[in-house]
């Protein structure tokens, strides 16, 4: 299975990757841990170069493709290859969101870019952690010294979320959306609980089944 996890800077996702990972290794599962950009050592530097220096939209796009075809080629492919869960922190839809929506970048040029680099491979599930901007502002700037784009203001965030929005409609059943405003601990039982329904396990006490299973080999429903 390949997991996505996604949202504006501040919303507090990456918090929540380490707990799912635990719930898969749980059921006897393989789990990579990675993120976007990164993932491999080219695709780290180039991580570097897009949070740090300034560019314009479609150098910035192409170096995300670029680290991100290099991710696919040396960690997605094969660790989905041999069975394992990936869990990426950020995908695609966050090229999207980032350079499409805040930036106000050509969509047509990122699909474009999106089928040439990774074809038909798309995330099994993606987790959307959604918050007002203002919300997650106030979040970056309790925590960490800013990167180029955590530097931006709401307005830039507010596109971001709303092209978000637009990708989660475009393709509604990969999507399981998760209220980012509630504490932690609320945010980690909807991540467990959105899980356990979407794999068609008993994995957290009082799970509703919300979708259809994936099917999860190696897991029974």
């Amino acid at each position: 299975m390949f997991i996505t996890f996604e949202g504006i800077d501040g919303a507090g996702k990456s918090t929540h990757l380490a707990a799912l990972a635990q719930w898969w290794r749980a059921r006897d599962r393989e789990v990579v841990l990675t993120r976007e950009p990164g993932g491999t050592p080219l695709a780290e530097r180039l991580r570097e170069m897009v949070l740090h220096e300034a560019m314009d939209p479609l150098t910035e796009s192409l170096l995300v493709f670029a680290a991100r075809r290099e991710h696919l080629l040396k960690v997605i492919e094969p660790a989905l290859a041999r069975g394992a869960v990936v869990l990426c922190d950020r995908f695609t839809d966050a090229t999207f969101a980032y350079q499409g929506g805040g930036r106000g970048f050509n969509w047509a040029v990122l699909a474009q870019l999106e089928t040439w680099v990774q074809g038909d491979r798309q995330p099994d599930l993606t987790f959307l952690f959604d918050v007002p901007p203002e919300v997650a502002q106030a979040r970056r700037a309790a925590v960490r010294q800013p990167d180029r784009f955590e530097a931006q203001d709401e307005a830039f965030f507010a596109r971001v979320r709303q092209a978000y929005e637009a990708r989660r409609q475009a393709q509604p059943l990969r999507f399981a959306v998760v209220d980012a405003t509630a504490a932690p601990d609320v945010v980690g039982t909807q991540v467990l609980s959105l899980m356990a329904d979407r794999a068609g396990v008993q994995g957290v006490e009082g799970a509703a089944r919300r979708g259809p299973p994936l099917d999860v080999p190696g897991v029974a429903s």
